[in-house]
């Protein structure tokens, strides 16, 4: 009888329960339920309803029993940086902020008041980017204070969940990594930074590693779902779980974690927090087996996925890949630009961008989307070159896993730019990544290079060439 694995993945738009397994050497894998997710707007702010998201995780609990697919294991991963407050009564304090709202905007500041964005990097190794948690806190700080007095705890949001269902606070490390306090050298909270910002040091927890055992489903929820399982910590940022599906043996193997976001990077044993690092951008986020995840953030398929939203009609985006495919248009946008992360209406800010910068501007969806395509494509070239210069390796290959490795015309355009081969799948790695870290929790396998080369066994990888 096969041992089930349960993977519950979810990201800023949706979110889902993979039941993973492993038959003949292979994984097997089976979505068994899915829901939607979203930031809404709370009182002019943009927030998580996590009250709702745990519902789900409950139903998709209890659709794995009625499926007779029970797991023995399970974690969760999601988005990084945002964050619960929790009161001594385990009450969320304030709203559930998502990344993209407004308030962090004028935190950057504030944070280089008490240290220089230099020296905040060289501690970290985290690039500056105005959602990241330690700007959000110092939002707090700022704005709503009297949170700060009645906190007793922080918990990422994965942790919240797993906290839920054992009544367990544990604080993953791939995730804390993101909120930019976190110390590359003692792998811990940077207990002298967090002082020196005025944060409450009480309200953060031991930090552990992915592979991790939380606990057993709560009496409440054993009695809710219909079964007990355990609960292990994945590496609970998405990114960190996809990166740790690669269908490879190398280990310092080029990836694309391509999904709202695309992550392209590296791994490295120490993380670099040089100036030079600094200047290009690059971040040191953390990884399975105290890996770095040595990478730069780009805005991602989110500029597809936001003018998918706005177009009359529903197309599928295989149908948006195709159509693209089929533009001239030669325009090309910096996909990192801020008038892309939170626009009211993306295809406006691109035709804005193009016309600010005396390009050509796009007439209508299809030129949009070509023009969004081929700067992402661009952005990988430009990204490539970055981190071969830091690194000192070259990469013949860029192993591209997550949802875009399905976007045929996106694998096309960065084989052209990059002029790399371009390996691409598994589409599903950040939910594989999650399964195998339980799986090697329970001896499945010997360790992170026996279960990435079962994935390049497991999953068909596309290969494309300039």
């Amino acid at each position: 009888m096969s041992t089930y694995y349960l993977a519950v993945d979810i990201g800023a738009s949706s979110g889902r329960h993979m039941v993973g397994s492993l038959e003949d050497g292979k994984i097997k894998l089976e979505e068994v339920y899915r829901f939607p997710n979203g930031m809404n707007r709370v009182d002019g702010s943009l927030c998580w309803d996590v009250g709702a998201l745990f519902y789900e995780i409950k139903e998709g609990l209890k659709r794995c029993r009625e499926l007779g697919k029970v797991p023995s294991f399970m974690g969760i991963d999601t988005w990084a940086v945002d964050y619960v407050l929790l009161d001594k009564h385990d009450r969320i304090l304030g709203k559930t902020y998502g990344y993209r709202d407004s308030r962090t905007n004028g935190m950057d500041a504030k944070v280089y008041e008490e240290i220089s964005l230099k020296d905040l990097y060289a501690r970290t190794g985290i690039q500056k980017q105005n959602f990241n948690t330690i700007y959000q806190l110092m939002a707090v700080k700022q704005k709503e204070p009297e949170l700060f007095e009645e906190a007793e705890s922080m918990l990422m949001i994965p942790d919240y969940f797993h906290f839920l269902l054992t009544g367990v606070k544990r604080t993953e490390y791939t995730n804390a990594t993101t909120t930019q306090l976190v110390s590359p050298v003692s792998k811990d909270w940077d207990y002298g930074l967090i002082d020196m910002l005025g944060f409450p040091k009480k309200i953060f927890g031991e930090i552990s590693r992915p592979g991790t055992l939380v606990g057993n489903f709560s009496k409440e929820i054993r009695e809710e779902v219909g079964f007990d399982c355990q609960v292990i910590l994945p590496a609970t940022h998405d990114t960190g779980s996809a990166v740790a599906a690669i269908p490879t043996t190398e280990d310092d193997a080029l990836y694309i974690s391509s999904g709202t976001w695309s992550l392209m990077g590296t791994e490295l044993s120490e993380a670099d927090c040089s100036v030079e690092s600094r200047m290009h951008n690059l971040t040191n986020e953390g990884g399975y087996e105290y890996r770095f995840r040595y990478l730069k953030n780009i805005m991602g398929l989110w500029m597809i996925q936001s003018v998918r939203k706005e177009l009359a009609e529903e197309y599928s985006y295989g149908y948006i890949c195709e159509q693209a495919q089929k533009q001239m248009i030669p325009s090309i946008v910096d996909c990192n630009d801020e008038m892309f992360l939170a626009p009211s209406n993306m295809a406006g800010a691109v035709k804005k961008y193009c016309e600010m910068t005396g390009q050509q501007v796009p007439e209508d969806e299809w030129e949009i989307a070509a023009v969004i395509y081929n700067s992402l494509g661009k952005c990988y070239g430009d990204t490539i070159g970055q981190i071969e210069q830091m690194t000192g390796r070259h990469y013949d290959r860029i192993y591209v896993v997550g949802g875009g490795s399905n976007a045929e015309y996106l694998n096309q355009v960065t084989a052209k730019y990059t002029g790399r081969i371009v390996c691409a799948g598994p589409g599903e790695a950040t939910a594989i990544g999650n399964l195998l870290v339980q799986m090697i929790y329970n001896q499945e396998f010997n360790g992170l290079k026996e279960a990435r080369a079962c994935v390049k066994k497991s999953f068909e990888i596309k290969e494309y060439k300039k």
